[in-house]
């Protein structure tokens, strides 16, 4: 899955967003003998796999609506989707050690209402759940389309192991499959996609791929890979509506009368953070859930965690919604930590990563809002990097198949370096001098 995108403001947790009469305070331990988490992504998993291994000795109720375990979603748009892997090695850890750790499991619920009063969690289902301290992981859905046969048969969002699972059968060599927008998931779909024979066209509204996350540097890179691998990119290029036949759909309309025949249509336009339920209870809402340092909500004893949150990043001064696994396992970490009233855990700067054809792309840090890039090595060698810098401080970078640089330029990043673009761009420099 698409690993690699934020949502930003320059506001932050503050007594006007309702922080001003808790902020601080540390829950312990023995305050808190019953703690409920609501989603079984890996921001879910995290807070209960933390909590058990920071001491918590307390009742742990995980609620999910789905009917597997928590599960991995980054490969379900790479080796899952290819189907290279299979449902169990997705998931985080086996049936046995929820039992064995004593954490009771709810399928296929879900909450529709926080009573904080009373510190009960209500379902559609009917039943209720009370809680000392609460958890709300719930994640993000994938943004719909809005034209006309966005509801025809065939038309797939990726976001979950049905998702990939519903559309499995509809991956074959020879058909023909269009991808609406070239972010990350779209174009990680779209190299399984070839690597399955399939005849692929990617239809994106900007000027160039992955425009809303990188430079246009890494763009052109990477729409080169996928023509070189056979796939169609439009650029520019708005769809205008899905016709069909039989309530399946067959074709893409642009909006320029271009008509385009499909077999199956695969939709990656971004994501909605899942704040319905925190905003329905009162809890401060912001493009996410918006949380403090140690994933607290506007309710002290309601914390949140993951790509529903909008929280302060390390070393950037303001907050952001990330939708990652570092930020949810990080996350998860932190609340876990302030549940058990243990010492903060170390923070990192934002990290991603994509594959593609057997390319990676490690990402660190946020380029956003940068005024300069530096590359370093060549493109038509297939391994370089981008940095970028703001104000000459690096405040990101992105490593094509480029570990050291990558895992160098998240210490770059944290310790706000100001590294001249020809030390940057000199390749005979190990970037680990640089750091030092």
């Amino acid at each position: 899955m698409v690993d690699a995108s934020t949502s930003a403001d320059n506001a932050s947790p503050s007594e006007e967003s309702g922080f001003g009469h808790w902020k601080g305070k540390i829950a312990m331990q023995e305050d808190i003998s019953n703690v409920v988490v609501v989603g079984g992504g890996q921001a879910g998993a995290q807070v209960v796999y933390s909590l058990r291994q920071y001491g918590y000795e307390g009742s742990i109720k995980l609620i999910g609506n789905e009917a597997v375990l928590p599960y991995q979603r980054p490969p379900l748009s790479k080796a899952y989707m290819k189907g290279d892997l299979d449902q169990e090695r997705l998931f985080f850890r086996p049936a046995d050690w929820y039992a064995e750790n004593q954490v009771e499991m709810a399928f296929c619920e879900t909450v529709s209402a926080i009573d904080k009063a009373k510190k009960i969690v209500r379902c559609d289902s009917g039943s209720q759940f009370p809680y000392d301290a609460l958890v709300i992981a719930t994640g993000a859905r994938p943004r719909e389309l809005s034209v006309q046969g966005a509801d025809l048969g065939r038309v797939h969002y990726l976001r979950s192991v049905a998702d990939v699972d519903g559309m499995r059968a509809d991956i074959e060599e020879g058909r023909r499959l269009v991808i609406v927008g070239a972010g990350y998931i779209g174009l990680e779909a779209a190299a399984i996609a070839r690597q399955r024979g399939m005849d692929v066209t990617v239809i994106e509204a900007a000027e160039r791929v992955l425009s809303r996350v990188t430079s246009p540097e890494i763009s052109a890179f990477y729409e080169n890979l996928h023509r070189a691998n056979g796939v169609d990119i439009r650029l520019s290029a708005c769809l205008g509506a899905l016709d069909g036949e039989q309530g399946v759909v067959r074709e893409a309309v642009l909006e320029n009368g271009e008509s385009i025949e499909v077999d199956m249509v695969l939709v990656g336009i971004g994501v909605l953070p899942n704040v319905e339920l925190a905003a329905k209870s009162g809890i401060a809402v912001d493009d996410g859930i918006v949380v403090d340092e140690d994933c607290r909500t506007s309710d002290p004893w309601i914390f949140a965690a993951g790509d529903c949150t909008r929280r302060p990043v390390a070393c950037y001064g303001r907050t952001e919604r990330l939708e990652s696994v570092h930020n949810a396992i990080e996350q998860g970490k932190l609340a876990a930590a302030a549940i058990c009233g243990r010492e903060r855990p170390a923070v990192d700067c934002p990290w991603f990563w994509s594959d593609q054809y057997g390319v990676k792309l490690q990402i660190a840090g946020l380029s956003r809002g940068y005024d300069q890039t530096v590359v370093r090595g060549l493109s038509e060698d297939g391994k370089f990097s981008v940095f970028y810098l703001r104000d000459g401080v690096v405040i990101g970078a992105d490593a094509i198949n480029s570990p050291q640089d990558f895992i160098h330029a998240k210490k770059l990043v944290m310790s706000r370096a100001r590294i001249s673009p020809s030390s940057l761009r000199d390749i005979s420099v190990p970037v680990r001098e640089l750091v030092a």
